[in-house]
C-alpha cells in the first residue's frame, strides 16, 4: 500500500506539474508605448510655492495643531525656472503645475496683476521648454475671505470661483494646457471635514457645488480653446472605496471631463494581510505622515486603469499622480527603491496599453519633495529637498531621476524588462476582479 500511495503522490505531482507548465502564460516582450505617449512630472502651487509669513491668506495659512506650517516651501515661487529646466532634463513633455487663487485674488475686489505677472512668466517658461502645461485650477487651497464667507458651504461660492478660474482660462489658453479643475474631490471634501472648514453635513452641497463649477468651466475652456483637455483627477482609492464614492461624486465630474484623470500611490493584497495595518500604526501622526509604511504594489496601477477603462469605456485615461513616498527621504522598510517602483510602475502601465486599456500619459508626483499637507516628513519627489535642514533647499537626484530619462527615451521599460517585484498575490485593489482575474 505504501508503495502504492507514493506512486499515486507521484502521479499527482507530475498531473500539477504538467498542469502548470500547460496553463501558466510564457510571458511575451512588452510593447513600447507609443511616441505620443505623454510623460510628465506634477506639482501644486500651495505645496511648492510656499507661503512664508502666511501670505497669501488662505484656508492652509491657518495652522492646525500638530501640523507644521508650509512657510517657504520649495521656494519654486522663486526658483521656478531652475526647477521647469530640471523636468526638461527629464525628457518629459508635460508640465503639471498649479495656480493659487489665494495669491491671484487675495481680496474679493480684484486681481494681485503682480502675481499674475509671475504666473505669466512661469506658465510661458514651461511652454518655451518644449513642455505643455498641465494647470490646475484648485488644488484644496482657496483665500481666507472666501473662507470667512463660508468656503463652499456658500451659496455664493460657485460664482466667486468661476470668476476667478474664467480669468486664469482667459489669461492662459493660449498655451494650449491641459486642464485639471478640482483635485480629488473626494480628499479636498475629506480634508475640508477633517480641519473643521465645513460640516460633514454640508459636503453634498459642496459636491453639488463644485460639480457645477466644474461643468461651467469645462464650457469656458472648450469656447476658448478648442479641442482642450480637461479633466477633474481623482484618486483610486484601493479595498473597493470606488464602486461606493464614483455614483455621488467621479461620475458627475467625468461626465463633462474630456479624459479619466487617476491618481494611484498604493496596493493591497491578501498576500500580505497584514499590510493594512501600518495605515494604524500612526500613534499620534496623521494619515499622510503614516504613508511611508503603506504597501505599494506596481502593478496596482493596472488595476486602477482597468477599473476605470471599465466603469467609463470610450474615455481616455490618464494618470496625473503617481508615486512613492518615503520618510524624510530615508530608505523605505520595505526596501523598495524609487527608481526600480518608477519602473515597475511604468511595466504596468505598459501592459495595460498592450491589453487595449487607453491610458495616453503618465505624471510622477513629484519634481521635488515638497510640503504634504501638514508635514515635510513624507517625500516623494524625483529630486530630494531637506526643507526643515538645508536653507539653501538644494535639489539633490534620487535614483529615480536616470531611471525616468532612460523611460522618458525609450517610450517605455524595454521589451525585455520584468518587474523587480512580483505581481502581488490577490490584489485587492479592485475586489473581486484584481483577485478573480489577476494580472500576471
Amino acid at each position: 500500500m505504501r508503495a502504492l500511495s507514493r506512486r499515486l503522490s507521484t502521479a499527482v505531482a507530475a498531473v500539477v506539474l504538467l498542469t502548470a507548465v500547460v496553463t501558466s502564460p510564457v510571458q511575451a516582450d512588452t510593447p513600447a508605448l507609443p511616441a505620443n505617449f505623454l510623460w510628465g512630472v506634477a506639482s501644486s502651487g500651495f505645496q511648492s510655492e510656499g507661503s512664508p509669513g502666511g501670505h497669501p491668506a488662505s484656508n492652509w495659512t491657518v495652522v492646525k495643531p500638530d501640523n507644521v506650517a508650509v512657510g517657504r516651501s520649495v521656494d519654486f515661487r522663486h526658483r521656478y525656472r531652475s526647477d521647469i529646466a530640471l523636468a526638461q532634463g527629464l525628457g518629459v513633455g508635460v508640465y503639471r503645475v498649479g495656480v493659487e487663487w489665494a495669491r491671484v485674488q487675495p481680496t474679493p475686489n480684484g486681481f494681485d496683476q503682480g502675481e499674475l505677472a509671475y504666473y505669466d512668466d512661469m506658465i510661458g517658461a514651461i511652454a518655451a521648454a518644449g513642455m505643455r502645461p498641465m494647470i490646475t485650477l484648485d488644488h484644496w487651497v482657496y483665500p481666507q475671505w472666501v473662507m470667512r464667507a463660508g468656503g463652499w458651504t456658500s451659496p455664493s461660492a460657485t460664482q466667486r470661483w468661476m470668476t476667478y478660474a474664467r480669468e486664469i482660462v482667459r489669461r492662459y489658453a493660449k498655451y494650449n494646457p491641459m486642464w485639471v479643475t478640482f483635485n480629488e474631490p473626494v480628499m479636498n471634501l475629506l480634508q475640508q471635514v477633517s480641519r473643521g472648514e465645513m460640516p460633514a453635513a454640508d459636503a453634498p452641497t459642496a459636491v453639488d457645488r463644485m460639480v457645477s463649477a466644474h461643468d461651467q468651466i469645462s464650457g469656458v475652456i472648450h469656447r476658448t480653446q478648442p479641442g482642450a483637455m480637461v479633466t477633474s483627477n481623482s484618486a483610486y482609492l484601493p479595498l473597493g472605496g470606488e464602486p461606493l464614492i464614483d455614483p455621488a461624486l467621479t461620475d458627475r465630474f467625468v461626465r463633462t471631463s474630456d479624459f479619466v484623470g487617476i491618481d494611484n500611490y498604493y496596493g493591497f493584497s491578501l498576500g500580505n494581510p497584514l499590510a493594512g495595518s501600518a495605515a494604524l500604526t500612526g500613534g499620534n501622526l496623521s494619515l499622510v505622515k503614516a504613508m511611508p509604511s503603506l504597501p505599494v504594489d506596481a502593478d496596482s496601477i493596472y488595476y486602477a486603469l482597468r477599473y476605470n477603462h471599465r466603469r467609463y469605456p470610450g474615455k481616455p485615461l490618464y494618470i496625473v499622480e503617481s508615486g512613492m513616498p518615503t520618510a524624510d527621504g530615508a530608505p523605505r522598510a520595505d526596501g523598495y527603491r524609487r527608481g526600480d517602483h518608477l519602473a515597475d510602475t511604468v511595466y504596468w502601465v505598459q501592459r495595460a496599453r498592450a491589453d487595449g486599456i487607453p491610458v495616453i500619459g503618465y505624471n510622477y508626483w513629484s519634481l521635488t519633495d515638497n510640503y504634504e499637507w501638514g508635514t515635510y516628513h513624507t517625500r516623494f519627489g524625483l529630486y530630494r529637498v531637506d526643507v526643515e535642514t538645508d536653507p539653501s533647499l538644494t535639489r539633490t537626484p534620487t535614483d529615480a531621476v536616470a531611471v525616468y530619462r532612460q523611460i522618458t527615451a525609450a517610450d517605455g521599460v524595454g521589451p525585455h524588462y520584468r518587474p523587480t517585484r512580483p505581481a502581488a498575490v490577490c490584489s485587492v485593489v479592485d475586489p473581486p476582479s484584481s483577485c478573480t482575474e489577476p494580472v500576471h
